[in-house]
């Protein structure tokens, strides 16, 4: 058996929904890719990581991080609501006022004053208590209010003052959300965080499906005996779209780990604690194949699962399979009497293929696949044992490419 160190993990899925419209833009649309020879519709990449972080399930990223007491807060007034806000009915005003602006100073800079103008930042649970700690700690030292801004304009310029020498202090000080998707601080650049997953946007793998829905709204209390207007009460139109979608997610593991735990990304497989990024994969495996993104749910109704997860583990750069699409799949095609779903599955089976032949790059793989779409000479699996499976790879840190087995 050859044993590989993992680096990378890809997940692959295709999930299909009738009738829904999951990722809407600006005009209240369905998001559009072009891509080959037609127009898809599409899953913002945002879209889909906000779902598996917020999802009211057990797996859920929140509730993992909330476990660990490492949840994060995303937002333009942080500052007002969770660091100063608590403080107000303890100390004069116009001194919290002081304070509360040399933090927003700090973090959100030029446009501190101006609420619509900020970037809205992650802030960690940890970050957010000790900001509020140094925020106490200032009022109650300096006393009046010009005292406080005095303080914390000291208090500003001193470099320790920082969220990177507290992430020095807890790897995940912000938030395993930032640990796992990334951070930008614009006002601290020494505090990003590099994204250990990266997510791309799902795509239909044939061309759009939509439809314009008409509706009406009627009035419950109208009479016509009465002589109130016999039309309804409101008219509206929305769109809606149908498809199979492509999907693909890669987890860096060397970088997971090390944002996780504050090793050294070369040191990952050392004696460290890989329990938290094992949970973290297994997780993901469960969210990509279990919940729905989408708007309108009163109305559509838009929880599907995935029909296909292909969960694959290497050394080697990683490359998405989306390729296997370029020329859009046929939506009917007459010299065959099989549906989408298994001409999607031959077709990226078939691009698998290829790329193993001209690149050899040796990946162990398994997949969790409805009966259709099966994929031929690749371990076969449950959700729940491919999860684990996925997991145990970053447990071990090792896997046997040869036969895809965990060591």
């Amino acid at each position: 058996m050859t044993f590989v160190t993992p680096k990378f993990i890809q997940i692959h899925f295709l999930a299909a929904w009738p009738g829904a419209l999951l990722n809407r833009d600006d005009a209240g649309l369905a998001k559009r890719l072009p891509f080959g020879g037609a127009t898809r519709t599409r899953i913002s990449s945002q879209c889909l990581k906000r779902h598996w972080r917020k999802a009211d399930d057990p797996r859920a990223l929140h509730v993992l991080a909330t476990e660990k007491g490492v949840e994060g807060v995303r937002s333009k007034i942080t500052i007002e609501r969770t660091v100063t806000g608590p403080l107000r009915t303890r100390f004069d005003k116009e001194a919290v006022d002081a304070v509360e602006l040399a933090f927003l100073t700090k973090f959100y800079g030029k446009n501190a004053k101006d609420k619509q103008q900020r970037q809205a930042l992650l802030f960690g649970r940890p970050e957010i208590d000790w900001m509020r700690g140094e925020a106490e700690r200032l009022l109650a030292e300096g006393g009046s209010a010009a005292a406080a801004k005095a303080a914390a304009d000291i208090w500003i310029k001193e470099d320790k003052n920082n969220l990177n020498q507290l992430r020095d202090q807890a790897a995940l000080s912000a938030s395993l959300e930032a640990a796992l998707f990334g951070r930008m601080v614009t006002s601290d650049p020494r505090a990003n965080t590099d994204a250990a997953i990266h997510v791309a946007h799902a795509f239909t793998v044939h061309e759009e499906q939509p439809e314009l829905d008409y509706f009406t709204v009627v009035d419950d209390l109208s009479d016509r005996s009465l002589g109130d207007d016999a039309g309804a009460a409101g008219v509206f139109d929305t769109e809606l779209t149908s498809g199979l979608y492509y999907g693909y997610v890669v987890v860096d593991v060397p970088l997971l780990v090390s944002n996780l735990t504050g090793c050294a990304r070369r040191d990952w497989t050392g004696d460290h604690d890989r329990d938290l990024a094992a949970r973290v994969v297994e997780n993901l495996v469960h969210l990509v194949a279990e919940i729905s993104p989408g708007a309108k749910k009163g109305s559509t109704a838009p929880y599907s699962r995935a029909e296909l997860v292909l969960v694959e583990v290497g050394d080697r750069q990683p490359r998405t399979l989306a390729n296997a699409f370029r020329d859009p799949v046929l939506l009917t095609d007459p010299a065959s009497n099989r549906g989408l779903g298994f001409r999607t599955a031959e077709a990226l089976l078939g691009h698998l293929s290829a790329m193993d032949d001209v690149y050899a790059t040796g990946e162990a793989r398994r997949h969790m696949a409805l009966p259709d779409l099966r994929l031929t000479g690749v371990d076969h699996a449950n959700l729940a044992d491919l999860a684990a499976w996925a997991g145990g790879v970053v447990r071990s840190a090792s896997t046997g490419a040869d036969q895809g087995e965990p060591a």
